[in-house]
Protein backbone atom coordinates (compact mmCIF):
# COMPACT_ATOMS: atom_id res chain seq x y z
CA UNK A 1 0.00 0.00 0.00
CA UNK A 2 2.97 2.58 0.96
CA UNK A 3 4.09 1.94 -2.58
CA UNK A 4 0.98 2.24 -4.56
CA UNK A 5 0.49 5.45 -2.43
CA UNK A 6 3.96 6.87 -3.26
CA UNK A 7 3.89 6.34 -6.90
CA UNK A 8 0.20 7.65 -6.80
CA UNK A 9 1.44 10.51 -5.26
CA UNK A 10 4.53 10.84 -7.47
CA UNK A 11 2.11 11.53 -10.45
CA UNK A 12 0.11 14.32 -8.82
CA UNK A 13 2.76 15.97 -8.16
CA UNK A 14 4.13 15.59 -11.20
CA UNK A 15 0.27 16.44 -13.09
CA UNK A 16 0.51 19.48 -10.76
CA UNK A 17 4.35 20.14 -11.85
CA UNK A 18 3.10 20.56 -15.23
CA UNK A 19 -0.35 21.92 -14.91
CA UNK A 20 1.55 25.12 -13.23
CA UNK A 21 4.22 25.41 -16.02
CA UNK A 22 1.27 25.20 -18.62
CA UNK A 23 -0.71 27.76 -16.72
CA UNK A 24 2.59 30.19 -15.79
CA UNK A 25 2.24 33.34 -15.52
CA UNK A 26 -1.06 33.21 -14.37
CA UNK A 27 -1.27 37.19 -13.65
CA UNK A 28 1.48 39.90 -13.76
CA UNK A 29 5.50 39.17 -13.00
CA UNK A 30 7.61 41.53 -11.31
CA UNK A 31 11.19 41.52 -11.49
CA UNK A 32 13.29 43.54 -8.85
CA UNK A 33 16.13 45.53 -9.38
CA UNK A 34 18.61 46.43 -6.53
CA UNK A 35 19.43 49.74 -7.82
CA UNK A 36 17.21 53.25 -8.60
CA UNK A 37 16.26 53.85 -12.92
CA UNK A 38 19.50 54.89 -15.08
CA UNK A 39 22.04 52.13 -14.41
CA UNK A 40 22.68 49.06 -16.75
CA UNK A 41 20.55 46.63 -14.37
CA UNK A 42 17.58 48.88 -14.78
CA UNK A 43 18.39 48.94 -18.64
CA UNK A 44 18.66 45.28 -19.31
CA UNK A 45 15.78 44.18 -16.82
CA UNK A 46 13.18 46.58 -18.89
CA UNK A 47 14.18 45.18 -22.27
CA UNK A 48 14.06 41.53 -20.88
CA UNK A 49 10.74 42.75 -19.32
CA UNK A 50 9.33 43.86 -22.20
CA UNK A 51 10.51 40.77 -24.53
CA UNK A 52 8.88 38.24 -21.63
CA UNK A 53 5.48 40.51 -21.45
CA UNK A 54 5.29 39.98 -25.70
CA UNK A 55 6.14 36.30 -25.48
CA UNK A 56 3.79 35.50 -22.44
CA UNK A 57 1.07 38.12 -23.13
CA UNK A 58 1.10 38.95 -19.71
CA UNK A 59 2.32 41.96 -18.39
CA UNK A 60 6.13 41.82 -16.70
CA UNK A 61 6.57 45.10 -15.02
CA UNK A 62 10.44 46.05 -13.14
CA UNK A 63 10.30 47.17 -9.63
CA UNK A 64 13.12 49.60 -8.37
CA UNK A 65 14.52 48.97 -5.29
CA UNK A 66 17.65 50.40 -4.22
CA UNK A 67 19.54 50.94 -1.03
CA UNK A 68 21.29 49.11 1.48
CA UNK A 69 23.59 47.28 -1.03
CA UNK A 70 20.98 45.28 -2.76
CA UNK A 71 19.74 43.72 0.51
CA UNK A 72 16.48 45.67 -0.03
CA UNK A 73 15.06 44.28 -3.28
CA UNK A 74 16.79 40.64 -2.48
CA UNK A 75 15.07 39.94 0.99
CA UNK A 76 11.98 41.31 -0.62
CA UNK A 77 12.91 38.48 -3.57
CA UNK A 78 13.72 36.29 -1.43
CA UNK A 79 10.41 36.16 0.57
CA UNK A 80 8.25 36.40 -1.95
CA UNK A 81 5.49 33.59 -2.56
CA UNK A 82 7.34 31.10 -5.10
CA UNK A 83 5.28 30.63 -8.17
CA UNK A 84 7.51 32.68 -10.51
CA UNK A 85 5.67 35.67 -10.54
CA UNK A 86 8.09 37.19 -8.61
CA UNK A 87 11.65 37.44 -9.61
CA UNK A 88 14.97 39.59 -9.22
CA UNK A 89 17.90 40.61 -11.22
CA UNK A 90 20.81 39.39 -9.38
CA UNK A 91 24.54 40.47 -10.30
CA UNK A 92 28.12 40.48 -9.35
CA UNK A 93 27.23 42.59 -6.08
CA UNK A 94 24.52 41.05 -4.33
CA UNK A 95 25.64 37.38 -5.03
CA UNK A 96 29.38 37.60 -5.35
CA UNK A 97 30.68 40.70 -2.85
CA UNK A 98 28.11 40.92 -0.38
CA UNK A 99 28.54 37.69 0.79
CA UNK A 100 32.06 38.78 1.31
CA UNK A 101 31.14 41.55 2.56
CA UNK A 102 28.42 41.77 4.98
CA UNK A 103 28.98 39.60 8.16
CA UNK A 104 25.60 39.31 8.90
CA UNK A 105 23.82 39.22 5.65
CA UNK A 106 20.33 38.60 5.77
CA UNK A 107 19.40 36.48 2.93
CA UNK A 108 21.77 33.66 1.98
CA UNK A 109 22.64 33.65 -2.14
CA UNK A 110 22.77 29.90 -2.52
CA UNK A 111 19.56 28.50 0.00
CA UNK A 112 17.08 31.40 -0.78
CA UNK A 113 16.90 31.62 -4.56
CA UNK A 114 16.47 29.19 -7.50
CA UNK A 115 19.16 30.35 -10.19
CA UNK A 116 17.40 30.93 -13.25
CA UNK A 117 19.68 32.36 -16.37
CA UNK A 118 22.44 34.92 -16.92
CA UNK A 119 20.99 37.62 -18.82
CA UNK A 120 23.86 39.68 -20.10
CA UNK A 121 27.79 40.96 -19.19
CA UNK A 122 28.16 44.31 -19.24
CA UNK A 123 32.22 45.71 -19.85
CA UNK A 124 33.34 48.33 -17.32
CA UNK A 125 34.73 51.13 -18.70
CA UNK A 126 37.17 53.67 -16.82
CA UNK A 127 35.97 57.30 -17.17
CA UNK A 128 36.54 60.87 -15.97
CA UNK A 129 35.22 64.26 -16.09
CA UNK A 130 36.38 66.01 -19.28
CA UNK A 131 38.20 68.58 -17.25
CA UNK A 132 40.55 65.74 -15.72
CA UNK A 133 44.01 66.33 -17.28
CA UNK A 134 44.85 63.14 -18.30
CA UNK A 135 44.00 60.88 -21.28
CA UNK A 136 45.35 57.60 -20.48
CA UNK A 137 45.34 55.54 -17.79
CA UNK A 138 49.13 55.65 -16.86
CA UNK A 139 48.69 59.38 -17.13
CA UNK A 140 45.51 59.01 -14.95
CA UNK A 141 47.45 57.06 -12.16
CA UNK A 142 50.52 59.48 -11.94
CA UNK A 143 48.18 62.34 -11.65
CA UNK A 144 46.04 60.80 -8.60
CA UNK A 145 49.01 60.18 -7.06
CA UNK A 146 50.82 62.97 -7.16
CA UNK A 147 48.07 64.97 -5.71
CA UNK A 148 47.05 62.70 -2.67
CA UNK A 149 43.38 63.00 -1.24
CA UNK A 150 42.15 65.54 -3.99
CA UNK A 151 40.64 63.08 -6.06
CA UNK A 152 37.43 60.97 -6.24
CA UNK A 153 35.31 57.84 -7.79
CA UNK A 154 31.75 57.56 -7.81
CA UNK A 155 29.82 54.07 -7.47
CA UNK A 156 26.15 53.35 -7.61
CA UNK A 157 26.33 52.32 -4.18
CA UNK A 158 28.96 50.17 -1.81
CA UNK A 159 29.67 46.52 -2.93
CA UNK A 160 28.10 47.48 -6.70
CA UNK A 161 30.11 46.37 -9.34
CA UNK A 162 31.64 49.48 -9.91
CA UNK A 163 32.77 49.52 -6.48
CA UNK A 164 34.40 45.98 -7.09
CA UNK A 165 35.83 46.81 -10.02
CA UNK A 166 37.39 50.25 -9.17
CA UNK A 167 38.93 48.50 -5.64
CA UNK A 168 40.54 46.18 -7.99
CA UNK A 169 41.74 48.69 -10.39
CA UNK A 170 42.93 50.30 -7.65
CA UNK A 171 45.19 46.95 -6.04
CA UNK A 172 46.45 46.50 -9.63
CA UNK A 173 47.66 50.19 -10.46
CA UNK A 174 48.27 52.27 -7.22
CA UNK A 175 45.95 54.58 -8.56
CA UNK A 176 44.90 57.32 -5.50
CA UNK A 177 41.10 58.14 -5.04
CA UNK A 178 38.81 58.28 -2.21
CA UNK A 179 35.07 56.15 -2.95
CA UNK A 180 32.05 58.40 -2.94
CA UNK A 181 28.89 55.75 -3.09
CA UNK A 182 25.58 56.65 -4.68
CA UNK A 183 22.06 54.67 -4.09
CA UNK A 184 22.24 53.68 -7.96
CA UNK A 185 24.00 54.79 -11.43
CA UNK A 186 21.41 56.93 -12.71
CA UNK A 187 22.15 59.32 -9.70
CA UNK A 188 26.12 58.97 -10.01
CA UNK A 189 26.13 59.77 -13.58
CA UNK A 190 24.35 62.80 -13.03
CA UNK A 191 26.56 64.04 -10.40
CA UNK A 192 29.60 63.15 -12.96
CA UNK A 193 28.67 65.03 -15.51
CA UNK A 194 28.25 67.83 -12.90
CA UNK A 195 31.56 67.67 -12.06
CA UNK A 196 31.08 66.61 -8.31
CA UNK A 197 33.45 64.09 -8.88
CA UNK A 198 36.31 62.81 -11.01
CA UNK A 199 36.14 59.57 -12.32
CA UNK A 200 34.06 56.18 -12.29
CA UNK A 201 34.48 52.68 -13.28
CA UNK A 202 30.78 51.21 -14.28
CA UNK A 203 28.73 49.39 -17.19
CA UNK A 204 29.40 50.90 -20.40
CA UNK A 205 25.55 51.00 -21.24
CA UNK A 206 24.86 54.34 -18.89
CA UNK A 207 28.16 56.23 -19.67
CA UNK A 208 27.95 55.40 -23.61
CA UNK A 209 25.36 58.17 -24.92
CA UNK A 210 27.57 60.65 -22.80
CA UNK A 211 30.98 59.43 -24.20
CA UNK A 212 29.37 59.91 -27.58
CA UNK A 213 28.72 63.21 -26.58
CA UNK A 214 32.31 63.87 -25.24
CA UNK A 215 30.15 65.26 -21.90
CA UNK A 216 32.89 61.91 -19.87
CA UNK A 217 36.08 60.59 -21.68
CA UNK A 218 37.07 56.55 -21.55
CA UNK A 219 40.25 56.48 -20.51
CA UNK A 220 40.30 52.34 -20.48
CA UNK A 221 37.68 49.33 -20.58
CA UNK A 222 38.02 46.63 -18.37
CA UNK A 223 37.22 43.35 -20.36
CA UNK A 224 40.22 41.29 -21.75
CA UNK A 225 39.80 42.33 -25.30
CA UNK A 226 38.27 46.00 -26.33
CA UNK A 227 34.58 46.42 -26.69
CA UNK A 228 33.07 46.70 -29.93
CA UNK A 229 31.30 49.96 -28.64
CA UNK A 230 34.88 51.63 -28.00
CA UNK A 231 37.09 49.95 -30.40
CA UNK A 232 39.60 53.38 -29.90
CA UNK A 233 39.76 52.61 -25.76
CA UNK A 234 42.38 50.16 -24.96
CA UNK A 235 42.06 48.11 -22.42
CA UNK A 236 43.46 47.99 -18.66
CA UNK A 237 46.03 45.05 -19.72
CA UNK A 238 47.13 47.04 -23.19
CA UNK A 239 47.58 49.99 -20.76
CA UNK A 240 50.30 47.99 -19.23
CA UNK A 241 48.76 45.82 -16.61
CA UNK A 242 48.56 42.41 -17.44
CA UNK A 243 46.25 40.02 -16.89
CA UNK A 244 43.33 42.64 -15.44
CA UNK A 245 39.87 41.42 -16.52
CA UNK A 246 36.60 42.81 -14.71
CA UNK A 247 32.77 42.88 -16.42
CA UNK A 248 29.40 43.35 -14.69
CA UNK A 249 27.06 40.55 -15.25
CA UNK A 250 23.41 40.13 -14.91
CA UNK A 251 20.97 37.28 -14.28
CA UNK A 252 17.40 36.52 -13.28
CA UNK A 253 16.89 34.40 -10.08
CA UNK A 254 13.11 33.04 -8.56
CA UNK A 255 12.70 32.36 -5.02
CA UNK A 256 13.98 29.71 -3.53
CA UNK A 257 11.68 26.62 -3.92
CA UNK A 258 9.51 27.53 -7.00
CA UNK A 259 8.92 24.84 -8.91
CA UNK A 260 11.77 23.55 -11.57
CA UNK A 261 9.22 23.46 -14.26
CA UNK A 262 8.57 27.16 -13.87
CA UNK A 263 12.04 27.93 -13.15
CA UNK A 264 13.29 26.02 -16.46
CA UNK A 265 10.32 27.62 -18.51
CA UNK A 266 11.53 31.51 -17.77
CA UNK A 267 15.15 30.45 -18.53
CA UNK A 268 13.62 28.78 -21.77
CA UNK A 269 12.18 32.25 -22.36
CA UNK A 270 15.42 34.61 -21.48
CA UNK A 271 17.72 32.33 -23.77
CA UNK A 272 14.86 33.05 -26.52
CA UNK A 273 14.57 36.59 -25.62
CA UNK A 274 18.52 36.67 -25.65
CA UNK A 275 18.82 35.47 -29.10
CA UNK A 276 16.66 38.05 -30.74
CA UNK A 277 18.39 40.29 -32.74
CA UNK A 278 16.96 43.42 -31.59
CA UNK A 279 17.84 42.41 -28.04
CA UNK A 280 21.56 41.36 -29.44
CA UNK A 281 21.73 44.95 -31.22
CA UNK A 282 20.09 46.67 -28.01
CA UNK A 283 22.48 45.08 -25.85
CA UNK A 284 25.26 45.50 -28.07
CA UNK A 285 24.71 49.74 -28.50
CA UNK A 286 24.86 49.45 -24.87
CA UNK A 287 27.98 48.09 -24.84
CA UNK A 288 26.43 44.88 -23.31
CA UNK A 289 26.94 41.11 -24.47
CA UNK A 290 23.23 39.02 -24.11
CA UNK A 291 24.39 35.62 -22.98
CA UNK A 292 21.69 33.14 -21.49
CA UNK A 293 22.94 29.87 -20.32
CA UNK A 294 20.82 26.83 -17.83
CA UNK A 295 20.08 27.24 -14.00
CA UNK A 296 22.84 24.74 -13.44
CA UNK A 297 24.99 26.56 -15.56
CA UNK A 298 24.22 29.75 -13.93
CA UNK A 299 24.31 28.36 -10.38
CA UNK A 300 27.72 26.88 -11.26
CA UNK A 301 28.76 30.65 -12.16
CA UNK A 302 27.37 32.23 -9.28
CA UNK A 303 29.39 30.04 -7.33
CA UNK A 304 32.70 30.61 -9.15
CA UNK A 305 32.12 34.20 -9.10
CA UNK A 306 31.97 34.34 -5.49
CA UNK A 307 35.10 32.66 -4.47
CA UNK A 308 36.98 35.26 -6.94
CA UNK A 309 35.44 38.14 -5.81
CA UNK A 310 35.95 37.74 -2.36
CA UNK A 311 39.70 37.51 -2.43
CA UNK A 312 39.29 40.83 -3.81
CA UNK A 313 37.18 42.20 -1.26
CA UNK A 314 39.20 40.97 1.33
CA UNK A 315 42.09 42.75 -0.12
CA UNK A 316 40.50 45.94 -0.46
CA UNK A 317 38.68 45.70 3.07
CA UNK A 318 35.26 46.90 1.86
CA UNK A 319 32.68 47.21 4.24
CA UNK A 320 29.29 47.74 4.51
CA UNK A 321 28.37 51.54 5.26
Amino acid sequence: MPTRFTALLALLLAANAALAQQNYPSKTVTVMTTFAPGGSSDLISRLIAQKLTEEWKRQVIVDNRPGGAGVIAMQMAARAVPDGHTLVLGHIGVLAVNPAMLPTLPYDPVKDYAPVSLVATVPTVLAVHPTVPAHGLKELIALTKSKPGEYFYGTAGNGSAGHLAMEYLRQQTGLEAAHVPYKGTGPMITDLLAGQFHMTMTGSGPLMPHITTGKVRPIAVGTATRTPALPDVPTVAESGYENFETSQWYGILAPSKTPPAIVQKIADAIKRACALPDVIQRFQHDGSIAKANSPEEFAAFIESEAKRWAVVVKAAGIKAE
